[in-house]
C-alpha cells in the first residue's frame, strides 16, 4: 500500500508540472514585454555608450523586445546583436516575472587610440581593437603614423598599458608616433620636446632613466631647454638644445 501511495503521488507531481508548463508557456505568449531596463556598468571616466545606443541597435535587428510577445522575445539574440557593437566586454539579458526584459552591460577600457591614414580604432585593457565612436571620445594616448594592427596589439600594447598603470607616464605622454623604420617617438604634454625612445625593447628602463632626468635636470634647465631627448641608446640620455 505505501508503494502504490508513493507511485500515485510521484504521477500526480509530475501531471502538476506538465500542466504548469503548458500554462506558463500560454502566458508567456499571451504576455507581452512591458519594459526594458539597462543597466551600464563602465570603469571610464567618460561612457563609451548609452541606452539609446543599445535601443536602436536592437530596433535596426527588430530585437526590441518592448511590445513583443514574450515567447518571441531571444534573450540570446539580444546578446549577441549587443556585443556587435564592440564597445562591451560583457552583456546579459534575461526575462523577469514581471515582464520586463533586463539587460546588463559592462563597457571595455580603452587605453590606447590609434588614428593613421587608413584605420581609427581603440586598443583596450585587454588588448582588442573596438571601434571608435565620435560620440564619446575618452582620454588616452594617440598613436600615430606607421601602425600595423599587429603592433597594436602586441608591444604598443604593453607600453601603452605601462603607461595607464603609472599615473606619472599616464599624466606625461600625449602621443606616440611611429616612425617608418619601426622607432618610436613621443610627444609629452609638458614641454616642447620630444622624446626619441628607439624600439620598445627596455622601455621600462628607458623610461625610469627620463624620470629621473625630468627630477634633477628640468627643475636646474627648464622644460623648453631642449628639442630632443633621446633614450634610445644604453644606460643614457642624449639632449640636444634648442
Amino acid at each position: 500500500m505505501p508503494r502504490i501511495i508513493a507511485v500515485i503521488a510521484s504521477l500526480c507531481l509530475l501531471a502538476y508540472i506538465v500542466i504548469a508548463t503548458v500554462f506558463l508557456k500560454k502566458a508567456e505568449r499571451e504576455e507581452t514585454c512591458l519594459e526594458m531596463q539597462t543597466v551600464i556598468r563602465s570603469r571610464n571616466d567618460k561612457p563609451l555608450i548609452s541606452e539609446a545606443d543599445i535601443v536602436a541597435s536592437l530596433k535596426k535587428a527588430d530585437l526590441y523586445p518592448v511590445g513583443k510577445s514574450l515567447s518571441l522575445v531571444n534573450t540570446d539574440r539580444i546578446e549577441l546583436e549587443v556585443m556587435r557593437i564592440g564597445l562591451l566586454s560583457d552583456v546579459e539579458a534575461y526575462k523577469t516575472p514581471a515582464n520586463i526584459v533586463k539587460l546588463s552591460v559592462t563597457e571595455k577600457v580603452p587605453i590606447l587610440r590609434v588614428m593613421t591614414s587608413g584605420s581609427d580604432y581603440y586598443v583596450d585593457r585587454d588588448g582588442g581593437m573596438m571601434p571608435a565612436n565620435p560620440k564619446y571620445a575618452t582620454y588616452v594616448p594617440l598613436a600615430a603614423g606607421y601602425v600595423e594592427k599587429s603592433l597594436a596589439t602586441s608591444d604598443l600594447y604593453e607600453f601603452a598599458l605601462y603607461l595607464q598603470e603609472h599615473d606619472f607616464w599616464n599624466n606625461q605622454i600625449e602621443q606616440i608616433y611611429i616612425r617608418p623604420d619601426g622607432e618610436v617617438e613621443l610627444v609629452p604634454r609638458a614641454g616642447n620636446h620630444r622624446i626619441i625612445l628607439g624600439r620598445f625593447e627596455r622601455f621600462e628602463e628607458k623610461l625610469n632613466h627620463l624620470k629621473l632626468f625630468y627630477e634633477q635636470a628640468i627643475p636646474k634647465m627648464g622644460w623648453e631647454k631642449y628639442s630632443n631627448i633621446n633614450l634610445k641608446y644604453k644606460n643614457q640620455i642624449v639632449c640636444t638644445k634648442k
